[in-house]
C-alpha cells in the first residue's frame, strides 16, 4: 500500500448548483479512485486515494474538465500518505453539504436552458414535454432563486415545490444530470404558468401558453415572467403593436431589445460577427448590440439608430412563446413603469403593468432576486488583436460574479452613484458586483438598492467594517451609507470612482492617466465635473485637465432639454443671440423670449451652473446639428448623433479645441470647435461629415492631452471610463490611437464603462484609503 495516497483537495470558485459534485463523482469512478465529495460553504471538498500520478492527472481534470457552467478559481491539494496496513475506503461517495464557517463560495449566474433540457421539451414522448421550467445542473436559474449558502433546494424558492417519485429518483442519482439540480421540477409537482387578463385568471398551463401566443400574433401586448423578473413582449414585426407600446410605456424613441427564436432569425435582422455570435450563444444570453439590416425590422423598433438589441430565449418559456409560424422575432423590454424597476412579483406585475399589458403570464416560481437582462456590444478595429467587449449593463448571467483584484483589506461595501447604480462588496482578492439596479429615482427603486445591499452582505456572510459611497451631498445612495454606517463612511469623488474601476478590473497599479468623461459628477471644489483628465492611484488624484465649463441652463432642465446647452454653446462662441442662432438654424426651435431669457441665464449666472462635461458638449453639438432638440431618454442626442456614424470607425480630419492652462491644469476649450462647426454648415456641408469631424476632434483632443501629461509626469498607463465612452466610435479609437503613441491604454471589459461601475471603483479608493495614508500627488 506504499504508493497509494490520500489527497484532501479544496476546489474553490463557481462550484456548487452546476453539476461540479457529479462531474468529480464520475472522474473519480473512472479512475479507480476511492473517496468521497461534498459541498460546504467555501465551495467543494473532496478526499481522494490513489496512485500518485492517478491522483495528478484526477486534480488536473477538475478544473481542466470542469462542467459548462462552473468556474474553477483554485485547487488546494493537501497531500497525505496513509499510514502503513490502513485500508482506503472502497468506493467513492457524495456526502451531504455541510457548514464550515463563513460562505466564501461564489454564487452562480443564472443560465439558459441546455440543448439537452430544451429537446425534451420538444419531444412530445417526454414526460416534460412542453413544460416551460425544465432544467438540469447545466442549466436554469440560479442567482435569481437564492437566499443563502450553501447552494441548496431548501435555500431557494423552490423549497415550496416537493418533488415528486420520478424527480427526486433523478435528484439522487449521480449519473444523473439532474443530481441535486435544485430547480428541478416536472408538471406534475413544479410550477405553473397562468395568463390573466384585468378581470382576473383566464387561463392555466398549456391552454395559457397557447393563448398567449395567438395573442401576440394578434398584436396584443402581453407581461412574460421570466428568469430575473417581467418583460414586456410583443410582435416585432407588427409595426402598429410596437407603436402601441411605445405609446403605453410613454416611450417614444429609445430602441427596444428584441428576442428572436434563434441564430439564424438573428441573422435575417442584424449582421452578426463570430464574437457577437458567441456572446449570442453564451449560458448569460445578454442583450447585444448588432448592426442592424435595414428594413428588416419596423423602423419603430429601433428609430435612427444603426444598432439593434439582440437576445436569444434563456428559458424553455421564451422557446415557447417563439414556437408559432410568423412569430419568430418579439420586442422584449422590461416590464415595468416608466422610471421604476422591473417587476418581479406576481403582486406588483398584476397591479402595475395592465397600464401597458393586455394580458399578464406569470408563474408560482417566485423570483427571490430581480436581476434585469444584461447588455454588452463587441467591436472590432483591424488595429486590435481581439473584439472589444463592453457592458452597458451588467446583470443576469454575470451577477453577482466577482471582480478579481489584488487585495481587499475589508470588508467594505460600496453603494454606486444614482444612475445605474450598482453595489459592490470587497473582500480578499475578490469583489462581488450586484446586478443593474438602476436610477435611484423613486422609493422603489431605492428599496431595491437597499434590498440588493443586504442580500450580497446575507448571501456571504460579512458584516462590511466600512462603506464607500459618492461624495455627491444628495445622492440617495449616499444617503444610505450614512444611514447604515454612520461612523464609517468613505466618500469617493465620482469620477475617481470611474478611474479606479478601470484600473482594478484590469489589475492596475501605481500611477495613472484617467481619462474620465461622462454627463455629471460632484467635483471636489463643489461643481459639476464631467470631461476629467486625472492623475494619480486608488488613494488619491489630482485634476490635471478639464473641459471649459459650460453654463447648465436651468440646471438639469438642461440635461432633458439639450438645445439649452446648444444655445450656451452657441452663445460662448458667437458671443450674442443673433449670431448664435444665425449660424445654428436649429435654435429656431426656442422662440425670441426663451433665446432671451436664456440668454440673461447664461451671462449672469442665474440657475445656470457650470459643468465641465463631456456628456453636455455632446448634447450640445447634437443640439445645433439639429440632431436632438429635447432629449426623450438618457444620452438621447450623443446615441443618434454616434449613428449618424452607421459605426463606421474611420476617423477625418478632426476639429480643433484650444488648451489654456491655469495653475498648473489644462482647460481645454470647445469654442474653436464649435465656430468650425457654424463655418461647415454654412458651407452645407452633410450633417453625418460634421459628426464624424467631431468624434475624430475628442479622440484627437485625448491622445494630445495625455501626451502632454506625459511630457510632464513620464506616466503611460492609461485608463478610459465614464459614460460618455460608451459611444464606440470615441471608445476604440482612443484606444487604438493612444497605443499608437506609445501609451498602454485600457478600458472597461467586465463591468460598465458608465455608473454601473463605479461601486467597484469606489470599494477600491476606500481600501487604499482605510490601508494607507493618501500621498500627494
Amino acid at each position: 500500500m506504499a504508493d497509494i495516497e490520500q489527497w484532501l483537495i479544496r476546489v474553490s470558485g463557481v462550484v456548487q448548483g452546476v453539476g461540479y459534485r457529479p462531474f468529480v463523482h464520475t472522474l473519480a469512478t473512472s479512475l479507480d479512485l476511492t473517496g468521497w465529495v461534498l459541498n460546504d460553504t467555501l465551495g467543494v471538498q473532496t478526499e481522494v486515494c490513489g496512485a500518485p500520478d492517478t491522483l495528478a492527472r484526477f486534480t488536473t481534470a477538475l478544473k481542466d474538465r470542469a462542467p459548462l457552467l462552473a468556474r474553477v478559481d483554485e485547487v488546494h491539494v493537501e497531500r497525505r500518505t496513509t499510514l502503513p496496513g490502513t485500508e482506503p475506503p472502497t468506493g467513492f461517495e457524495i456526502r451531504e453539504s455541510r457548514r464550515t464557517g463563513r460562505a466564501s463560495t461564489i454564487v452562480a449566474a443564472d443560465s439558459h436552458v441546455c440543448d439537452d433540457c430544451l429537446r425534451e421539451v420538444f419531444d412530445p414522448a417526454d414526460r416534460r414535454h412542453r413544460y416551460p421550467f425544465s432544467n438540469c445542473t447545466h442549466c436554469g436559474p440560479r442567482y435569481s432563486l437564492i437566499k443563502a449558502l450553501p447552494y441548496d433546494r431548501e435555500q431557494t424558492t423552490m423549497a415550496v415545490f416537493a418533488m415528486c417519485e420520478e424527480c427526486r429518483a433523478e435528484y439522487v442519482n449521480p449519473a444523473d444530470r439532474r443530481y441535486h439540480a435544485q430547480p428541478t421540477a416536472c408538471p406534475r409537482c413544479g410550477p405553473q404558468v397562468t395568463l390573466s387578463g384585468p378581470e382576473g385568471v383566464l387561463a392555466g398551463a398549456e391552454e395559457a401558453l397557447t393563448r398567449t401566443t395567438r395573442a401576440l400574433a394578434e398584436g396584443k401586448i402581453v407581461a412574460v415572467k421570466s428568469v430575473g423578473g417581467f418583460h414586456l413582449a410583443v410582435n416585432a414585426r407588427d409595426a402598429a403593436a410596437v407603436a402601441r407600446l411605445r405609446t403605453r410605456k410613454k416611450r417614444d424613441s429609445k430602441p427596444f431589445a428584441v428576442m428572436t427564436a434563434g441564430l439564424a432569425q438573428a441573422a435575417r435582422i442584424a449582421r452578426i460577427t463570430d464574437a457577437e455570435q458567441e456572446l449570442l450563444r453564451s449560458p448569460a444570453r445578454p442583450i447585444v448590440l448588432l448592426r442592424k439590416l435595414p428594413g428588416a425590422l419596423p423602423e419603430e423598433v429601433a428609430p435612427r439608430n444603426p444598432n439593434l438589441g439582440v437576445m436569444l430565449p434563456s428559458a424553455p418559456l421564451h422557446h415557447l412563446l417563439l414556437d408559432r409560424p410568423g412569430l419568430d422575432v418579439l420586442v422584449m423590454t422590461s416590464g415595468n413603469i416608466s422610471g421604476h424597476p422591473i417587476a418581479h412579483r406576481n403582486e406588483d406585475a398584476l397591479a402595475q403593468l395592465f397600464e401597458v399589458a393586455d394580458l399578464i403570464l406569470h408563474h408560482d416560481r417566485d423570483i427571490h432576486v430581480r436581476v434585469d437582462d444584461s447588455v454588452v456590444r463587441s467591436s472590432v478595429h483591424p488595429a486590435l488583436d481581439e473584439p472589444i467587449v463592453t457592458f452597458l449593463r451588467r446583470s443576469r448571467g454575470y451577477a453577482p460574479y466577482p471582480v478579481k483584484v489584488d487585495g481587499v483589506c475589508g470588508p467594505v461595501i460600496a453603494y454606486g452613484a444614482e444612475l445605474k447604480t450598482t453595489v459592490a462588496l470587497g473582500d480578499g482578492s475578490e469583489v462581488y458586483v450586484s446586478q443593474h439596479i438602476g436610477d435611484l429615482k423613486n422609493d422603489e427603486t431605492y428599496a431595491s438598492h437597499r434590498e440588493a445591499a443586504a442580500h450580497l452582505c446575507d448571501l456571504y456572510e460579512l458584516k462590511p467594517r466600512h462603506a464607500a459611497c459618492d461624495l455627491h451631498p444628495a445622492f440617495r445612495a449616499r444617503v444610505l451609507a450614512g444611514t447604515d454606517r454612520p461612523d464609517d463612511v468613505v466618500e469617493v469623488q465620482h469620477h475617481h470612482a470611474h478611474m479606479a474601476s478601470c484600473m482594478a478590473e484590469n489589475r492596475l497599479s501605481g500611477p495613472t492617466i484617467g481619462v474620465v468623461f461622462d454627463g455629471a459628477g460632484y467635483g471636489e471644489d463643489g461643481t459639476i465635473w464631467g470631461g476629467e483628465f486625472l492623475v494619480g492611484d486608488f488613494a488619491a488624484v489630482r485634476r490635471a485637465a478639464h473641459l471649459r465649463p459650460i453654463p447648465l441652463l436651468g440646471g438639469d432642465k438642461a440635461v432633458a432639454e439639450p438645445v439649452r446647452t446648444g444655445y450656451a454653446l452657441a452663445l460662448q462662441a458667437l458671443d450674442t443671440p443673433e449670431r448664435a442662432v444665425a449660424a445654428f438654424p436649429a435654435l429656431e426651435v426656442l422662440d425670441e423670449r426663451q433665446r432671451t431669457v436664456f440668454a440673461t441665464m447664461a451671462a449672469r449666472g442665474i440657475q445656470s451652473p457650470p459643468v465641465s462635461s463631456m456628456g453636455r458638449l455632446f448634447d450640445g453639438v447634437a443640439a445645433l446639428l439639429g440632431v436632438c432638440a429635447y432629449a426623450e431618454y438618457e444620452a438621447h442626442g450623443p446615441i443618434e448623433l454616434e449613428g449618424l456614424l452607421d459605426r463606421d470607425l474611420a476617423l477625418t480630419t478632426p476639429y480643433a479645441f484650444k488648451v489654456a492652462t491655469c495653475d498648473n491644469t489644462d482647460v481645454v476649450d470647445p469654442r474653436p470647435l464649435v465656430r468650425a462647426i457654424a463655418a461647415d454648415l454654412s458651407r452645407g456641408t452633410a450633417v453625418a461629415d460634421i459628426s464624424r469631424r467631431f468624434h475624430s476632434a475628442v479622440v484627437d483632443m485625448v491622445v494630445k492631452r495625455c501626451t502632454a501629461l506625459r511630457e510632464r509626469t513620464g506616466i503611460r498607463q492609461v485608463v478610459l471610463s465614464g459614460g460618455v465612452f460608451l459611444n464606440e466610435f470615441l471608445q476604440v479609437n482612443c484606444l487604438v490611437e493612444l497605443r499608437r503613441t506609445g501609451f498602454d491604454a485600457h478600458a472597461h471589459r467586465l463591468v460598465p464603462t458608465n455608473d454601473g461601475g463605479i461601486a467597484l471603483g469606489q470599494v477600491m479608493v476606500a481600501d487604499a484609503r482605510l490601508r494607507d495614508t493618501p500621498t500627494p500627488v
